[in-house]
């Protein structure tokens, strides 16, 4: 029964295949792992979503993977920031060349209506509602109906990201009767419940949430390259490339339409769409399972077929420890827990050495930022008893003790985890093994997320395994390390921090100068590495598989690790 079940999956979608229209050289087909939840450029959910919406709209801003930079999309260039007391104004352009799929300009309108779906009541936007509160207003340019000003409340270092990351959509699409045309940005920040009632307003909110995103085309017409020509529920989309797209010129070398079309297939089964790959059914396949991976290197047949890629990621795994806990309260206790961290074999058997060990939260390529004075803490069991003594532990027949509030306690930990989680579940046996050595007793935890989080949140841990995911635009690691994050229900789950450490977050969010933001990393890395409450393990390694027959394909640590709409055929 076992292969059966297996197989069947893979018989189904090779059915599947057949259906579909005959596929051209000048196509790329790409694995998804789930189906997109919707494709609302304003609702959407996850990362499914994003990378087919990223080939139909476009942002202000954007991420050119060739070189992991920000770079303007829409607009004309990276955006004139003036800091003003409580508020900071981003001033943006449009480019001239920017047209919407019946080209049409697009104008400073286009954002203003754009910031009005995403903040006005009863639309079906709350996922991504959040993202834009900061920005309180728009000041549209009377002389340039493309030049406008974006006035966001407060300031911080993502601010210039997050100014440019949201899709803009087509008011003459969207709302050709010009409903919301009356209603200002700067009244839908609070006390909306007026609005609620504003007649044009709720027709408009009729109208644009009977939107079907996932099987009706006619709205997902954007700025972008490309357009959805059909969509099969669990089964497959196809995206065609505009004619004459106004974005591929030579100048815009970062923007890009060049396959002449892109199918993603949607295959939640690892094994199936690794047999997929093999049959020569899909052109690039990211989240190769390790073991798997390594077979593929060795296959010669394959191989002549496809390159294989391991970019670092910037997503890396690190432990957490309890710094609140009277047993944990002595840094040379959780230090001696840092040395019995056996990164190197962590790496061989959860990652099987597709990882960069880490010392810091910053990732080691990052060689402006990352601080290479840290000592890596390679696992050392003399040294970790020798803190462990440090801190007043007494080594007894059957563990570490201390008297703690005038009660003898062992030291003991339980490590919890996610469940089904197998890159956690190892790394954490490997520390129950080392730490058995140096005579502590670890418990192993699988909890389901939900619960993992609840008990973060409210305090109630030893330790944890858990993994974060960054970018090199920003490092703003306020909500991790303030002690302003530190209470119940805050992001500061390990308690670290002190007045010293506040004024070094902060210091770090207001420089401006790379060279002195460098300097401040590094005393906070520093920081870090010496309280040993957050202690990152290591930084993961992507693992991709591409078809030979494309070139420009811009491998990218940066999620998802490629850029689709650059594919282009070689000669």
């Amino acid at each position: 029964m076992r292969k059966v079940s297996l197989l069947l999956p893979a018989f189904l979608f090779l059915l599947s295949f057949c259906s579909q229209p005959q596929q051209d050289l000048n196509e790329v087909k790409v694995r998804l792992a789930k189906e997109p939840e919707t494709l609302s450029p304003v609702n959407f959910a996850d990362a499914e979503a994003i990378q087919i919406l990223n080939l139909l709209f476009q942002s202000l801003l954007v991420v050119d993977l060739a070189e992991d930079k920000l770079k303007p999309a829409l607009a004309l260039s990276l955006p004139q920031i003036t800091r003003q007391d409580s508020v900071t104004l981003y001033a943006f352009e449009v480019r001239e060349d920017a047209r919407w799929t019946d080209g049409s300009p697009v104008t400073a309108d286009d954002v203003a209506f754009t910031l009005k779906v995403l903040k006005a009541p009863l639309l079906n936007n709350e996922r991504n509602k959040p993202q834009v509160e900061f920005i309180r207003d728009i000041r549209l340019d009377t002389t340039n109906p493309r030049k406008f000003v974006l006035i966001c409340s407060g300031y911080a270092p993502e601010m210039e990201l997050l100014t440019g990351d949201f899709f803009i959509l087509p008011s003459y699409l969207l709302d050709p009767e010009g409903l919301l045309e009356t209603i200002q940005v700067a009244s839908l920040n609070e006390g909306l419940s007026e609005l609620e009632n504003n007649q044009n307003l709720k027709a408009f909110a009729d109208k644009f949430n009977a939107i079907n995103f996932k099987t009706d085309n006619t709205y997902l017409r954007g700025s972008s390259g490309y357009l959805l020509e059909s969509y099969a529920p669990s089964q497959h989309l196809v995206l065609q490339r505009k004619q004459d797209w106004w974005g591929n010129k030579q100048e815009f070398s970062h923007l890009s339409a060049s396959p002449e079309r892109i199918s993603f297939h949607i295959i939640p089964d690892n094994t199936t769409a690794l047999l997929a790959l093999k049959n020569r059914q899909l052109d690039v396949l990211e989240n190769i399972p390790a073991a798997e991976f390594n077979q593929l290197k060795t296959d010669k047949e394959f191989t002549s077929d496809f390159a294989l890629y391991t970019p670092d990621a910037y997503e890396f795994t690190y432990i957490g420890l309890n710094s609140r806990l009277p047993k944990f309260a002595d840094r040379r206790t959780r230090q001696a827990i840092a040395y019995l961290l056996d990164v190197e074999s962590m790496i061989k058997v959860s990652q099987q050495n597709y990882a960069t060990p880490t010392a810091s939260v910053i990732p080691p390529t990052l060689k402006e930022f990352y601080n290479t004075s840290l000592d890596s803490r390679a696992y050392n069991l003399a040294q970790a008893e020798s803190l462990l003594k440090a801190a007043g532990w007494v080594r007894e027949q059957n563990g570490w003790y201390k008297s703690i509030n005038g009660e003898k306690t062992q030291l003991t930990i339980d490590v919890i985890y996610r469940a089904g989680n197998t890159n956690f579940e190892n790394a954490a046996l490997v520390f129950q093994q080392s730490a058995a050595k140096a005579g502590i007793p670890v418990t192993l935890q699988a909890m389901e997320t939900s619960l993992l989080s609840q008990k973060s949140k409210a305090h109630e841990f030893d330790m944890f395994f858990r993994s974060l995911t960054g970018n090199p635009f920003v490092f703003n690691f306020k909500a991790l390390f303030h002690t302003s994050f530190a209470d119940l229900g805050g992001l500061n789950y390990t308690g670290f921090g002190n007045q010293q450490s506040d004024k070094l977050l902060d210091a770090i969010n207001a420089a401006e100068a790379p060279a002195e933001k460098a300097r401040l990393l590094k005393e906070l890395q520093a920081m870090l590495h010496q309280e040993a409450t957050f202690i990152p393990l290591y930084y993961q390694k992507e693992r991709i598989a591409v078809h030979k027959r494309f070139s420009n394909t811009k491998i990218s640590g940066l999620s998802p690790n490629y850029d689709v709409s650059s594919f282009t055929l070689k000669n």
